[in-house]
């Protein structure tokens, strides 16, 4: 069992003089590193003409960069309590800066994938890193509010990824996706150096093989899920390779896990009920919000064609709705139970889902800023009450590990999710359209007949293309609506495990918060 930090039960566990500051230099290493797993999405083509490569080859632009990531989040805790905090910090944040660079002046695909592992793994610790200082710096009274800030960012980020890689990749270059991050990165090291104190080190022996099979179990997850929509899933003997290989390492892993004395994610971190109910919570936020995320920009280009910045304009007032919402949601959290707002949180996502059923082909930009706005406010209040639940019977001493796994759910909810929605959406594209054939005859369909418009030539046959391009539109029309659909369901479906967390008093103002109700 870790021990805990020792500090007094009303000040911060690692105090600081400059806390405003040091908390802007990790804000900022925060919103980069969560930046980088959606900003470079819309530059993917720019960089296939560039650098020579196939589809299948550029995707593993931001295959690999996932997967790195995965790889890595679980042993956060561990290289935390073996190197220092802050050394890891400083560390990670100095190679990410390179890493970007090295992205920047890829010349060839190889290297551009390689280095993008390299910003994976060195991107993979910031988060994690990241939230545990925040929560060190301040003070029991202060944490919440301090999660507010720090999930601001890490919600904010890939809303705003798409738009900001946009609009560089329009006006500069796609490397600047990458080269964007050196001066901030700069900026955000100078302060961390400056500011950033160190947790105490422990000695805590390395389980070789358990990582071993987590990593292989979180790789072969993560390739499966990313790959599977474009290599048509079981039909694929890759796909299939790779989903017999994860249940394979994913068993002996548990089994390794339950076992052995010193586990790679120690099982005081998984044994925390509130922890562990968390985990499951923050897959299926993940799940909800990166679905969605997936869907809207091809949605918006796609039916409404609205060109990269336009799309990013659209789906900044998510981005707006998130900020307002967590900055009250620690303002609800010391008045009411906090399981309340985390439900009032994922009934406004569900409203917000369902509504968005019912978009038409012919609609103006207002109702899409609106049910933003609506689903911008839901995660707010869902994202930071949900952390604030999962870390406060977590023993301090498990904070780095802790937010590490928490990521890595947060990251695996989105790959499934994405995956799930992707696949079917190609297939609901076929079914629609395959109805809707149905129905254009000449008896329900005035005026027309495919056996006329053939005989008319060139003219029918341009008549033909035209209603096989609406009907194709109609089609992924009626497949986005049905993914809103069930995205609705998903966000309906982890309210009832609320009831299984522990309450939270309701802290005052100067004394210790987030303390449990047994």
């Amino acid at each position: 069992m870790a021990a805990d930090l020792p500090h007094a039960p009303d000040k911060a566990a690692l105090p600081v003089e400059r806390r405003g500051l040091l908390t802007i230099g990790v804000m900022i290493a925060t919103i980069l590193q969560v930046l980088d797993a959606t900003i470079a999405n819309v530059a993917i083509p720019h960089m296939q003409a560039s650098l020579g490569a196939t589809i299948d080859e550029i995707s593993w632009v931001l295959t690999s960069y996932i997967i790195a990531s995965a790889i890595v989040m679980p042993i956060i805790g561990w290289v935390s309590d073996r190197v220092g905090s802050r050394q890891l910090f400083l560390g990670c944040t100095l190679g990410f800066i390179l890493a970007s660079m090295l992205c920047g002046i890829a010349s060839n695909i190889e290297e551009m994938v390689f280095f993008r592992v390299l910003q994976g793994i060195f991107g993979a610790a910031l988060a994690p890193l990241s939230q545990t200082v925040m929560m060190d710096i301040n003070p029991p009274e202060r944490q919440v509010k301090a999660l507010s800030i720090w999930s601001s960012g890490v919600m904010i980020g890939p809303v705003m990824g798409p738009m900001l890689g946009g609009w560089l990749t329009e006006n500069y270059d796609w490397r600047w996706v990458f080269f964007v991050n050196v001066p901030l990165g700069i900026i955000c090291l100078v302060i961390l150096w400056a500011l950033l104190p160190s947790r105490p080190r422990r000695s805590r022996p390395f389980d070789l093989k358990g990582f071993f099979l987590l990593a292989m179990t979180l790789g072969t997850a993560q390739l499966f899920l990313d790959r599977g929509s474009s290599e048509d899933w079981l039909n694929s003997w890759e796909i299939r390779i790779e989903i017999l290989m994860f249940i394979s390492f994913g068993w002996l892993y548990l089994w390794h896990q339950l076992r052995t004395p010193h586990p790679v994610i120690e099982r005081a971190t998984l044994a925390d009920r509130n922890f562990a109910l968390g985990l499951f919570m923050t897959l299926m936020v993940g799940a909800v919000m990166m679905s969605v995320m997936a869907l809207l920009p091809s949605m918006l280009q796609a039916i409404y064609g609205h060109n990269v910045f336009t799309t990013g304009l659209l789906l900044a007032p998510r981005g707006i709705g998130m900020m307002v919402a967590m900055y009250f949601s620690g303002y609800f959290i010391q008045r009411t139970d906090a399981r309340m707002v985390v439900a009032f949180g994922y009934v406004l996502i569900a409203y917000s889902m369902w509504s968005m059923t019912g978009w038409a082909i012919e609609m103006g930009w207002m109702p899409m800023v609106v049910t933003g706005i609506i689903q911008g406010i839901g995660m707010g209040f869902v994202f930071v009450p949900l952390n604030a639940m999962s870390f406060s019977t977590l023993s301090p001493a498990l904070r780095t590990e802790g937010a590490g796994v928490s990521g890595l759910a947060r990251n695996i909810g989105g790959s499934i999710g994405i995956s799930i929605v992707t696949a079917l959406l190609a297939r609901n594209i076929q079914v629609a359209h395959q109805d809707i054939i149905s129905h254009i005859t000449a008896a329900n369909v005035p005026g027309f007949a495919p056996n006329i418009a053939q005989a008319l030539g060139a003219q029918g046959v341009a008549i033909l293309h035209m209603v096989d391009a609406e009907v194709n539109r109609q089609a992924l029309m009626i497949a986005y609506l049905d993914d809103f659909l069930m995205i609705t369901y998903w966000a309906l479906v982890p309210i009832p495990f609320l009831l299984l967390f522990r309450k939270m008093a309701r802290p005052q103002h100067g004394s210790r918060p987030p303390a449990i109700e047994h």
